[in-house]
């Protein structure tokens, strides 16, 4: 595992801590779980995970209130919030992180090819980060996975000092 990867860095710790996580995903299509259960020993922190490609499993599965789907549409950051909360709590782990936006190749429901939201729900409170992204679907797809493992790891990675 080399020192830059961030689901290494990630497992490594939520393993220390003792903590798990799980996974909401839709433009990912299960890139985040895939990239957590490759990492060896991943079993001891990784719950399971939910696909959610289609926006009415959003809201049956991942339990996003059917209301907001309906006047924000899928990609939208309290959709994406709604999304990891619904994961930690159907999955019953510490951690959740979801994925939410467009890979292209054409823009959807007024939202430009590259508009991603990356949500993470835990003990500290939901936090939800817009990327802008440029590139083909495999380059955007593979940079969301890599900002929301970057987005859990800032929470759950002691600061390390000079």
């Amino acid at each position: 595992m080399r020192g830059d990867d961030p689901a290494g860095s990630v497992t490594r710790a939520l393993v220390e801590r003792g903590e798990t996580v799980a996974t909401v995903e839709s433009l990912t299509g299960g890139l985040v779980a895939a990239a957590l259960v490759g990492v060896a020993g991943a079993s001891a922190v990784f719950r399971g995970g939910l696909v959610v490609y289609a926006t009415d499993l959003k809201s049956s599965l991942a339990g996003v209130p059917a209301q907001l789907l309906a006047e924000r549409g899928p990609v939208d950051p309290d959709v994406a919030v709604a999304l990891a909360e619904g994961g930690r709590s159907r999955c019953g782990a510490d951690w959740a992180l979801a994925t939410t936006g467009v890979a292209g190749p054409r823009p959807q429901g007024g939202k430009p090819v590259g508009r991603v939201y990356v949500a993470l729900a835990g003990p500290t409170g939901p936090l939800v980060r817009r990327l802008d992204l440029h590139g083909g679907r495999d380059v955007i797809r593979a940079a969301s996975v890599t900002a929301a493992l970057r987005l859990l790891t800032a929470q759950v990675r002691p600061a390390r000092l000079g």
